[in-house]
């Protein structure tokens, strides 16, 4: 694995720096710690413009090559946020703060651009300008979306833009991708029941909305199984139910909360309609009234084909070709990426973790020993880009 001697030799600083963020986890837009120490390292390493507050936390440095004639600019962003879980590693270095830690392996993706800013200031091998992105926000808070807002892209003149994300199970050493949609749409449902409340030994006096919203719950499963072409990619899940608050009292009203994920634009408002039909069509069947509250997230994270073969040639120059799955089966996990995607070409990768706990598991860790395999992906994706 040709990682060079630079990187190698600053592996033990920046997974110090990834387990310091481990141990001060941040949540959403409130990443001020992990920011400020972004923004401190970015100066320090001599970065020639390092702005903060981009998207209210966001953080964008730029890195100046030794040739400019290209006027060549772009992005390569990590994320920045932890998650509301308490931690059970057990580590020396685990979180700090109740009900938060980074199960996501933001610290890592955050350490890893640090370092090959680090690298990227000191060589500046290239032809051109990098704009290293650390957002906030990106578990549900929609940072991505933010930043390219406040008008990110245009401001700093990015006309193309990376990302790369941690995947456990996936071996270490082992990058994977593909053109076109790669992550799905992320929507949030929540559905309000309502009923005719009542004594739960007379039944038949009222419209009972446990039964309603079990039936619900039931029935969407019936977009997936039987409206959906069985070769598109859909997911409805139901994953909280919350009604009554006694044993003998029939609730007037329950409320359901769920997400959907679609991989094209057609499906997901077509699952969109068909869920207004089913929840109202439903509730009417027994004598109830449902509102179905759809909201939109994330759109599908969707790579361009140009910029999705570069990617994977820059992974294969570091890992060899057996290392990088160019057409990897997408995910039905959601990526705030997306609207960075959405404003401008490139490509998101998703780099081996090893075997580990799942994203999202209060037993994750961020394997360390990828620290040097993400830098030099960053570095040589900017080296072979902006070829000087």
């Amino acid at each position: 694995m040709p990682i060079n001697n630079r990187i190698s030799a600053l592996h033990d600083e920046v997974t110090a720096w990834r387990r310091d963020l481990h141990e001060h986890p941040e949540l959403q837009f409130d990443v001020h710690r992990t920011a400020g120490i972004v923004a401190d390292k970015l100066r320090e390493f001599g970065c020639d413009e390092v702005v903060t507050g981009i998207g209210k936390t966001g953080v964008v440095g730029l890195i100046k090559g030794s040739k400019s004639g290209s006027g060549k600019v772009i992005g390569l962003r990590a994320d920045m946020d932890a998650l509301p879980l308490t931690e059970i590693t057990g580590k020396a270095y685990a979180s700090k703060t109740a009900g938060k830690m980074h199960a996501c392996g933001h610290d890592g993706h955050t350490a890893m651009l640090l370092g090959a800013a680090k690298y990227l200031a000191e060589t500046r091998n290239f032809d051109g300008t990098v704009a290293v992105i650390f957002q906030p926000a990106e578990e549900g808070g929609g940072g991505g979306r933010e930043m390219v807002n406040d008008g990110m892209m245009d401001r700093f003149g990015i006309q193309e833009v990376y990302g790369m994300h941690n995947t456990p199970g996936m071996p270490v050493g082992a990058f994977a991708l593909r053109a076109g949609p790669l992550l799905a749409a992320a929507d949030r449902i929540r559905i309000e029941v309502e009923g005719k409340g009542g004594h739960a030994a007379k039944p038949h006096l009222s419209v009972d909305t446990v039964l309603v919203a079990s039936q619900i719950v039931a029935n969407v499963q019936s977009i997936v199984s039987r409206n959906v072409n069985p070769l598109d990619n859909v997911v409805v899940s139901i994953c909280a139910f919350n009604a009554g608050f006694t044993d003998n009292v029939i609730p007037q009203t329950a409320t359901l909360l769920g997400t959907v994920r679609t991989l094209t634009p057609e499906m997901r408002d077509f699952v969109e309609a068909r869920l207004h039909a089913v929840v109202e069509g439903t509730a009417a069947l027994f004598g109830a009234t449902a509102k179905l509250h759809y909201s939109r997230d994330y759109p599908v994270t969707a790579n361009h084909a140009e910029n999705t073969v570069f990617a994977a040639d820059a992974a294969a120059a570091v890992v060899g070709e057996a290392g990088v799955e160019r057409n990897v089966t997408p995910v039905m996990g959601g990526e705030d990426f997306s609207f960075m995607l959405e404003a401008r070409p490139g490509a998101f990768i998703f780099v081996g973790q090893g075997e580990s706990a799942g994203l999202h598991h209060p037993a994750y860790d961020f394997n360390d020993e990828i620290i040097p395999i993400g830098m030099s992906y960053w570095a040589k994706l900017v080296e072979m880009r902006l070829a000087a």
